[in-house]
Parts: structure tokens; sequence; C-alpha cells
């Protein structure tokens, strides 16, 4: 890939080199509920498979997606190859109990054993604290809390390295500016549609730490477009968003570009950006998403999107922040 777009970048502090493509293995957990539609085990191996083929090195998982099953999947396709491909980064995050809602240390020891054993790994190369916003900053922080104990599976050779990965841009903020995290990975909230992640770019990049952007296209509008999937950040969008989505097609319509290609690029083209996640399910997304990152882009196209404006004051605009 002579493209400079997927040139491997520094995974933050690290030591770790990753694409600026990250395929994300949510659907390949068989979640409906969320994406609305379900993928076989078959069909998520071979996705897994061409991945392993393909320019992107990173991938990115979780304890809960699937309640394991995305995990149990890896750890198959893992085998199948005989362990991981060199150079390849696997990310993965420690959850609370879904069931009870426990966030507890001892809980998160558990989400990181219960990874180990699904994956088939003796060490986990990264993992994020996932979705703190369930619960305190304090229980976090705090002795005996999620980051005490990824801290000492780390000084044990079985975690690398530790991040935060959730939702709210002020809390995730207020964790990167502990300097105890590499990356910080956020979702939705910066996209062509919604920026309200704009300050944490900035704080982040500061601090050296690597931020991860999931969901380019706002969980699917962006991709399909507004008429065919009027959805953003798994639910229904307001009509104000769709409005915005429709006339970012048009603009670019007119540019020759498809509207994904653009929502993928906006990210990438991000200095602050180290990574951009993509979730895919199908094994033909590898190499589509592969295209649409390399995609001939006229610079002139930018300015015309902006130009219809993005209030960071705007509560519909930030909805998610």
């Amino acid at each position: 890939m002579s493209n400079t777009l997927l040139s491997k970048r520094p995974f933050g502090s690290t030591g770790l080199l990753v694409t600026p493509l990250c395929l994300g293995a949510a659907p390949l957990g068989d979640m409906p509920e969320t994406f609305q539609y379900g993928t076989p085990e078959e069909q998520a191996l071979v996705t897994l498979r061409t991945a392993f083929e393909s320019p992107i090195n990173f991938l990115d998982t979780a304890a809960s997606y699937g309640f394991g099953e995305s995990e149990r999947r890896i750890g198959k396709a893992i085998q199948a190859n005989g362990g991981l491909p060199a150079g390849y980064v696997l990310a993965t995050k420690a959850d609370r109990d879904f069931t009870t809602g426990d966030f507890s240390g001892e809980q998160i020891k558990r989400s990181v054993e219960g990874s180990l054993e699904r994956l088939g790994l003796d060490r986990l190369q990264y993992v994020y604290i996932h979705d703190p916003e369930h619960t305190t900053f304090q229980n976090v922080m705090g002795p005996g809390g999620p980051l005490e104990v990824l801290q000492k599976f780390q000084d044990e050779g079985v975690i690398g390295h530790i991040g935060i990965s959730g939702g709210p841009i002020d809390m995730l903020i207020r964790y990167v500016e502990t300097g105890a995290f590499s990356a910080v990975e956020t979702h939705n909230r910066y996209t062509l549609l919604n920026r309200a992640a704009e300050p944490l770019l900035d704080v982040a990049s500061r601090m050296g730490v690597a931020v991860i952007n999931g969901a380019p296209y706002g969980s699917g509008i962006l991709a399909k477009g507004p008429d065919a999937y009027a959805r953003y950040a798994y639910s229904d969008a307001s009509p104000i968003v769709v409005e915005r989505a429709r006339s970012f097609a048009k603009v670019c319509q007119e540019f020759d570009v498809p509207l994904a290609a653009a929502a993928l690029q906006f990210s990438l083209r991000d200095p602050r950006i180290t990574s951009t996640v993509v979730g895919m399910s199908k094994p033909e997304r590898v190499a589509q998403t592969v295209e649409l990152a390399n995609y001939p882009i006229a610079p002139e196209l930018w300015p015309e999107l902006d130009a219809f404006g993005y209030d960071m004051d705007d509560p519909e605009a930030n909805r998610l922040a």
C-alpha cells in the first residue's frame, strides 16, 4: 500500500504500530439488537481471515460484544491462523457485568480472564476500560478499582497497555488528563454529522495520547445514506441529522465521491486521530473499506462540506456529547 493513509503510525507511547484503519469486531459478535442484522459464525470467520490477509493490522473488540461471542470467534480465527499474524495488534475491552452492573476491580479481573480464555491467548496487547459512564471516576481510579487491577495485570505481563473507551466527552477528557492511559477511544462523536469530540482530540493530542475514533459512519447513516438507513449511533436519527446527512450526500454527489468515502476520510485525514475503527461483518467489506480510504477526493470538497456549518453549542448536533 503506497497510500500514506494506510502507512502504520505509532499507537501513542506504546511502541506498537497500527494502521490508520482498524477492523471493528462488534458486528462479528452477532448483535442484531444493536446493528439490525445478524452475522453467522462462518461469515465472521471468513471476514477475520480476510482481514488477517489485508493491509489492515489492527483489530478492535470487547468482552461484551455479543456477550463474548466476538472474542470467541476471533479466538477461533487466531487458532486457525496459527496465532495472530506477525505485527498484528489486537485490542479488547474489560467490561462491567451486564446482568448486575458490577464494575468493581474484581469484575474487571473476571472480564480480563474471560477475554484471555475466549481469545485463546496468554497475553493481551491492549485493554481498554469500557464505558466507564456506567460507574464513577472514583471507583475506576480508586484503590482496588478497575485501573489498579489492570495495572497489576500489566506488572505481571498479562496486559501490554491500558486505555479508556467510552461515550461522554467531558468524562473521557477527565480520564485522559490523569495521564494513566496511553489511548482513548471515542465513538459516534467525531463524524461529518457530530464533532462533539473536538475538545477531546485536542487534549489527547497535546498529551501524546492516541485517539482511536470509532463509528465514522455514525453506525451506518453515512455509509448507506440517510434515505436507506436513517439511524445515528444505533438509534433513530433526528430530522435535523437526516437533513444534514442529505446535504452532505448531495455535495458528495456533485464531486462524484461516495458519501462513505468522505465520511471515512474525514476521520482518516485528521492528524490527531491515530486510527479509525470501522465495523465489518462481511469479507468483501475489508477490500471495500480500503478502497474508500484510498478514494481520490478533491481538496475542494472539504470546505464545501464545512460550509453547512457545525455548531459546537447546538444541543441537537451534540446530542451524544
